[in-house]
């Protein structure tokens, strides 16, 4: 059955010629705007595309240029179907593309003869080649107008979505603050509590005082890690991120991250490796404090998803003037089309139905920051971060591995290393 596609914005008008090439046979497929046609027509392949000139976004001129140009729709003919009949307009119409003209309202009884007149190579020209020449200048030359409107639109939406980020980011960042002082003195009481001899009990005896000041004091903990991630992702976004550099040694990083994990919620059965190279990379020059959140970030990532029994390994190596950092762990993977997208903002790979907050449980939730916090933090030293996995299965374990790459410094690399 030969297809048709209409492109056309007007619903009734949509359902006229519908109605009246169906009758004849034809199979009729319908576009809304110039976009939708594009798109419609790359998938239907169409036998003749039945265009109206005045559509939303591209309109008819630009999209029958733009189909002239597609793979497998070059040669299929273009019939301008319009309510423009001023003078220039069948010209203009032939110029962009189009190999015919039908004016509307359309004539129900000549009109299928005059699709399947176009069908079968029946062509419209513009007079003269000097004509047709003067045609071409002055749709070159509305292309060139119309790239220039569209370019000012979008230079006004980006203005107005950056000021609208800036806005955001302002307000998170000063949310944060708000919300960080009185947690502050929540948890300034709280150890003057949990120092005071004369509460009964110990943090260990399930029920007691002491026990649920410990509790308590772990929830506070959490929740401002939550709001140091959030603000600094908007940190991050606003590029206010601030580093104190100074000598850093990853081996001395690495060990205080492991052990303020293993402090941090219920043990797991893990196995962690310290590769030999680690002890023996030089110093780098960055933020220490940042740089522990990084590889904090990282490393409890890969306790969240390796069950237990299973082995996380850090180690490095120096790469000319870079310190490669790894974290290879066994667990379950990584789907490969989501390589790229786990250090967006708010990117889970579980299933947020059955989220729990934890940063160590396995499959633990999150709200997504952490590698972004991560990526964050390693692109301000100057640094690289990305991810590999041989895929996402939880019963055969493929693991994963993160990779840094962090920058040595002019002034520090010579330095001697640490044995």
């Amino acid at each position: 059955m030969t297809k048709i596609l209409y492109v056309e914005d007007t619903p009734a008008s949509q359902r006229l010629v519908q109605r009246v090439l169906t009758a004849e046979g034809f199979e009729v497929v319908v576009a809304d705007d110039g976009i939708s046609a594009i798109e419609v027509a790359r998938r239907e392949r169409p036998d003749l595309v039945l265009m109206d000139i005045n559509i939303g976004g591209l309109d008819g001129y630009e999209v029958s240029t733009r189909l002239k140009t597609l793979p497998g729709l070059k040669d299929v003919p273009i019939v301008a179907v319009t309510a423009a009949t001023m003078v220039g307009d069948r010209e203009r119409a032939l110029v962009a593309g189009c190999n015919g003209y039908i004016s509307k309202p359309i004539d129900v009884d000549r009109f299928p003869n005059q699709v399947r007149a176009y069908l079968t190579g029946m062509e419209e020209k513009v007079g003269s080649a000097e004509e047709k020449a003067e045609y071409l200048l002055e749709y070159n030359q509305r292309l060139v107008a119309r790239l220039e409107e569209k370019l000012h639109e979008l230079e006004k939406a980006n203005e107005e979505l950056q000021r609208v980020e800036k806005m955001k980011s302002d307000f998170v960042i000063l949310a944060g603050h708000e919300l960080r002082t009185p947690l502050t003195v929540v948890y300034g009481y709280l150890q003057i509590l949990q120092a005071n001899p004369n509460i009964p009990g110990s943090a260990d005896d399930a029920g007691s005082p002491k026990q649920l000041l410990k509790k308590i004091s772990e929830g506070v903990e959490r929740l401002s890690q939550v709001i140091q991630d959030i603000l600094n992702v908007s940190l991050i976004d606003a590029n206010r991120l601030d580093l104190a550099a100074e000598p850093v040694f990853i081996n001395s990083v690495v060990q205080s991250v492991l052990h303020n994990l293993r402090s941090f919620g219920p043990p797991r059965q893990l196995i962690f490796e310290i590769g030999p190279s680690l002890r023996k990379l030089p110093v780098v020059e960055g933020d220490p404090r940042r740089l522990h959140q990084a590889l904090w970030n990282m490393l409890s990532n890969a306790i969240k998803y390796t069950p237990n029994n299973g082995t996380i390994t850090i180690d490095g190596e120096v790469l000319e003037d870079t310190v490669h950092i790894w974290v290879k762990d066994t667990g379950v993977g990584i789907p490969p089309e989501e390589l790229a997208r786990i250090f967006e903002r708010f990117y889970v790979l579980e299933d947020v139905t059955f989220h729990r907050s934890s940063k160590t449980a396995f499959k633990g939730g999150g709200l997504g920051l952490g590698l972004a916090v991560t990526k964050g933090i390693i692109d301000a030293h100057g640094g690289n971060i990305w991810a590999e996995s041989n895929g996402h299965n939880e019963i055969d374990l493929p693991g994963s591995t993160f990779h840094i790459l962090l920058p040595i410094g002019d002034a520090l690399k010579n330095l001697g290393k640490r044995t």
